[in-house]
This record gives structure tokens, C-alpha cells and sequence, in this order.
């Protein structure tokens, strides 16, 4: 069970890196590979002051690391298990929207 300050911090700044559809984008792109900032710009259709800030999210949040690549500087996933923790995360909330059992959904979009 999650109680000590640090464990929920730590989901709390996943939940802040999630709140953005850019920063969801990233880091859907970087579970699949490492990239560059240039191609994931690219790929994401932003500009690149704008990707750079969301990076600079990401990094600051310790999802994503930076790795100097000679010249250039490549970014990945900072642990490989966030590539799974956001597969289970996207499948449970899948799920969950499939069945909406609350009866006020419709209504309050609260579920």
C-alpha cells in the first residue's frame, strides 16, 4: 500500500507528466524507441521549443532520460518498466471506459 510522501509524490508526478496529451504522445513514442528530438517533433507535429519544454518536463518528473549521442543528444525511456507500467495503464483504462458502470457517468462524466 502507497502511504509514505515519497511514493505518492512519485505517482503524482507521473499523474502530472500524463495531464498532457504531448507528454502522453512522448512518452508512447520513446516506449517504442529512443529518439531524437528532431525526429520526435517530427513524428508529434510540434515545434521543436515546444517538444523541448514537454522533454524538459518529462526529465524533470525522471520519466525520460537524456543520453549524449557524439554531436547530438537521444532520449529513452529512464526505466524500461514504464514502457509496461504505461501498456498496463492504457489497458486498464481501456477496460474501464469499456465498461462504464456508474450510473451517473452520462450524465456528470465523473467515470
Amino acid at each position: 500500500m502507497l502511504t509514505t510522501a515519497p511514493d505518492i509524490e512519485v505517482l503524482a508526478r507521473f499523474g502530472r507528466a500524463l495531464a498532457d496529451p504531448i507528454r502522453c504522445r512522448l512518452l508512447l513514442a520513446l516506449r517504442e524507441a529512443p529518439a531524437y528530438p528532431s525526429d520526435l517533433a517530427d513524428a508529434l507535429a510540434i515545434s521543436r521549443t515546444r517538444l523541448s519544454n514537454h522533454l524538459a518536463c518529462l526529465r524533470d518528473c525522471g520519466l525520460v532520460s537524456a543520453v549524449p549521442d557524439g554531436r547530438r543528444t537521444r532520449y529513452e525511456l529512464a526505466d524500461q518498466r514504464l514502457g509496461h507500467a504505461l501498456d498496463d495503464l492504457r489497458a486498464a483504462v481501456v477496460a474501464v471506459e469499456a465498461d462504464r458502470t456508474c450510473p451517473d457517468a452520462e450524465r456528470d462524466g465523473c467515470c
